[in-house]
């Protein structure tokens, strides 16, 4: 009898529309998988791919203002991942940031966790966190830091129920090692390279898409832009967006959120995509490497990974780091970009995004898919 999967997602909103839920499309396009998340708001929307698909939920579906969000109820998280009765299943797919891999299963069952990221807010993030927060301080603030603290309790206690992790980078391979003490094997996310136009001329801008919220740094990059005095394009909403606005001098153009071949358009034809956040992988930076459009970056993380710096990288190189996640650090690389400008090639740049092609993705992850069932079912019957 062929093998029944299920495969766990944390939220599916018509907001969520990040790398983890590119992997997750992915992964239904080759394998034939029952769906299920915290909350779904996408099998109602005629605009989504997973309209009309029955998606398991759990009792946050009909909590208020859900469908903007369950973050708001994370004391919930855990107990509401835990309600899935995931039985008649073989295999169980999880697709992790915050709760999925906590999913209860038996011992019978092969539980594969691909790992986008730790919980960034109660491991690396916590102080960040706090230090932004109104709930960080007074009363609240000791509440908030117990809730973290059972958080990162339960997070460690999940982990213990996957079978095999996945992590998207190197640098995600480290965390869960940090923060679990569980070896991952590395499979980078797929990036729809065909998506994205080739351009070759690139006019004198620069841009950068992402979500607005702190630890983006993206008002890092506004005041670097208001000493350089060259322009820049900032795509993006979130929490931040008036603030960001309010710092912008007349060479930044902030445009909020935009449609799909607006983001495009201006990804392709930009001198290079600005990028200050430590990302665990960064689909943004490869995106934009697939317009052949170079990469000025925090060299942390998984950009690291991503993008080859032209010191090390002299023949052929797609972006340039800057070593601290501040503005004087910004404004040397970027004038060390213009002087170099010459050496990028966006044939090169193109090719070099080309590595993380969905058809790679589906390779190894199936490759590893099988090859875990094998050991797991062998230890299984042994």
């Amino acid at each position: 009898m062929p093998l029944k999967y299920a495969l766990v997602h944390e939220w599916l909103t018509p907001k969520a529309t990040g790398g983890s839920e590119l992997v997750v499309r992915e992964i239904l396009n080759h394998i034939d998988a029952n769906l299920y998340a915290l909350i779904d708001f996408e099998s109602t929307n005629p605009e989504s791919y997973l309209f009309k698909r029955q998606i398991g939920t759990t009792f946050l579906q009909h909590f208020p203002q859900a469908r903007n969000g369950v973050q708001k109820y994370l004391p919930l998280l855990p107990l509401a991942i835990e309600q899935l009765d995931l039985r008649e299943y073989d295999v169980i797919l999880s697709s992790f940031h915050t709760v999925a891999k906590g999913v209860l299963t038996s011992p019978s069952q092969l539980h594969i966790c691909y790992c986008h990221t730790p919980m960034r807010f109660a491991w690396d993030l916590t102080f960040d966190y706090l230090h932004s927060s109104k709930l960080g301080s007074g009363l609240p603030g000791i509440l908030t830091r117990y809730l973290l603290h059972r958080m990162r309790q339960w997070d460690v206690l999940a982990a213990n129920r996957v079978d095999y992790f996945i992590a998207n980078s190197q640098n995600t391979a480290r965390r869960i090692w940090r923060c679990y003490r569980r070896r991952a094997t590395v499979i980078y996310p797929p990036v729809n390279i065909q998506r994205f136009p080739f351009v070759t001329s690139k006019q004198d801008f620069y841009v950068t898409v992402s979500r607005l919220v702190s630890y983006k740094q993206v008002s890092l990059i506004v005041r670097a832009f208001n000493q350089l005095k060259k322009p820049l394009v900032i795509i993006g909403t979130g929490p931040e967006l008036a603030k960001i606005r309010k710092l912008a001098q007349p060479n930044v153009q902030v445009l909020g959120a935009q449609p799909d071949d607006v983001v495009e358009k201006y990804m392709a034809q930009a001198k290079a995509f600005v990028y200050a956040a430590y990302e665990d992988f960064g689909i943004a930076l490869v995106e934009a490497q697939a317009c052949g459009t170079p990469v000025i970056a925090y060299g942390a993380g998984g950009a690291l990974e991503t993008v080859r710096d032209i010191r090390q990288h002299p023949d052929n190189p797609t972006g340039l780091f800057f070593g601290a996640q501040t503005t004087a650090a910004l404004v040397e690389a970027v004038e060390k970009f213009e002087a170099d400008y010459r050496v990028f090639n966006p044939e090169c740049v193109r090719a070099h995004a080309a590595q993380f092609a969905p058809k790679l993705f589906a390779e190894r992850y199936l490759t590893f898919l099988d090859l875990s069932w094998q050991e797991f079912h062998s230890l299984h019957r042994s």
